[in-house]
């Protein structure tokens, strides 16, 4: 899996943002919570937060003070780092802003409108850093005035990123779901969904599936379509993902799909053929799981590729004395299927002679060196197995990506 890192580190490792989301953030309220802004600097205004310093004591009294709006408020902390930074005045003319963070110095750009009626930021806040804001104004007299403010935004601890997987332009077969994976529970499930955009070249339309408040898939009613390509466009930063959690990066990745490559593994008759954009390409002899280890049944989605993968009988809880406990052994060839560890391989020395007419393995598809090796060099991450008339069940959803067993009206109502 790919991760997005930021020049910005925390406790939670790698960061990334850009500013898309609008929110203004409460005086020592929640988590990226909302308010409005306070006006500061006129006596007869409710609430006010007291009046601005002036060269010139209020010696006219038919001048009005200026007031001024700042978000994030004076003293605000845990700001949401989209909140977009901005001050107004009413009353007066906005001179300079100087917004810094406190610790480096460094400045935050902002343009003052035309009239110098307001502030705007250019760009978005940092996670987990304090800001001082400088105000400049003057007022009808053209006395000039300055306050001086302070904020801080949503800490380490409260930052959420996340892992896309498959990687940006890694081209995958067309039954291979987007999956991302997210560093703290998502509660707010809507408003993430929202933030993505996933699109093909084809047109088609998928659905996302929770599989956890951690992980979430996102797949087409049916498998994508051949040689076509999704753009998945994450706009994450400053969204809520629920209980004080902020997304803290935007990022788009591409991801092509290849050639349509299916094959059919039949149990009960010890074959498999593979079709290629639905054109018959192999035929092959081979064994499968046996009447105690049935292969998984239904779809089956290719993880990867070990040219030597050491298998071994205690991890799928075989103990000494029991006759299908194997030891360990190294076999060649192996493209895996599922996480619990069924693969594509070439069979044993030993298992070779029942290739085509007894299933004896433990789950596994063996074969011989020559159609396992076909397979580990021309099915690939993302290809389709569908494995029929087996007495098992299919895989779990989450044993690999088993999720085209689930029917489409089932899994995109969730």
């Amino acid at each position: 899996m790919r991760v997005f890192r930021a020049s910005k580190r925390s406790g939670k490792g790698w960061k990334i943002g850009v500013v898309t989301a609008l929110c203004v953030t409460a005086v020592a309220g929640g988590v990226g919570a909302a308010s409005a802004p306070t006006w500061a600097g006129s006596a007869d205004v409710p609430h006010a937060q007291g009046p601005l310093r002036s060269s010139e004591a209020a010696a006219a009294p038919n001048v009005k003070t200026p007031r001024l709006a700042t978000t994030p408020t004076d003293g605000a902390q845990e700001v949401n780092p989209a909140a977009p930074a901005s001050v107004k005045a009413v009353d007066g003319t906005i001179t300079t802003v100087a917004l810094t963070e406190t610790n480096s110095g460094a400045a935050v750009d902002g343009t003052i409108s035309a009239d110098g009626s307001s502030w705007t930021a250019a760009g978005p806040l940092t996670f987990d850093t304090a800001y001082s804001y400088d105000i400049a104004v003057t007022d009808t007299a053209n006395r000039l005035t300055h306050r001086t403010q302070t904020f801080s935004t949503v800490p380490a601890r409260n930052e959420a990123d996340a892992a896309v997987y498959p990687q940006d332009y890694q081209k995958v077969g067309v039954a291979q779901p987007v999956q991302i994976t997210f560093s703290e529970p998502v509660t707010n499930k809507a408003a993430v969904e929202k933030a993505i955009r996933i699109t093909t070249t084809a047109h088609q339309v998928g659905a996302f599936r929770w599989y956890s408040d951690k992980m979430v898939r996102f797949r087409p009613k049916d498998f994508w379509a051949a040689n076509s390509t999704i753009k998945v466009d994450m706009k994450l930063f400053g969204v809520d993902f629920g209980k004080g959690q902020i997304g803290n990066f935007n990022k788009s990745i591409t991801i092509p799909i290849g050639d349509k490559k299916v094959m059919i593994a039949d149990s009960t008759h010890h074959v498999a053929d593979v079709s290629i954009n639905d054109k018959p390409a192999k035929h092959f002899l081979v064994t499968m799981g046996d009447k105690r280890f049935p292969s998984a049944s239904g779809y089956l989605v290719l993880m990867g590729h070990q040219r030597r993968a050491h298998f071994v009988a205690a991890s799928i809880g075989l103990k000494p004395g029991d006759p299908a406990n194997y030891g360990e052994l190294d076999v060649n060839y192996a493209t895996r299927l599922t996480t619990s560890g069924e693969f594509i391989h070439q069979a044993t020395d030993s298992a070779v002679v029942y290739i085509g007419k007894l299933n004896l393995s433990h789950g596994c598809i063996g074969m011989n060196a020559d159609g396992a090796s076909w397979v580990f060099n021309h099915m690939g991450v993302g290809d389709v197995v569908k494995v029929i008339n087996s007495a098992s069940e299919s895989a779990a959803a989450t044993d690999g990506f088993g999720d085209w067993n689930i029917p489409w009206a089932k899994y995109a109502s969730r």
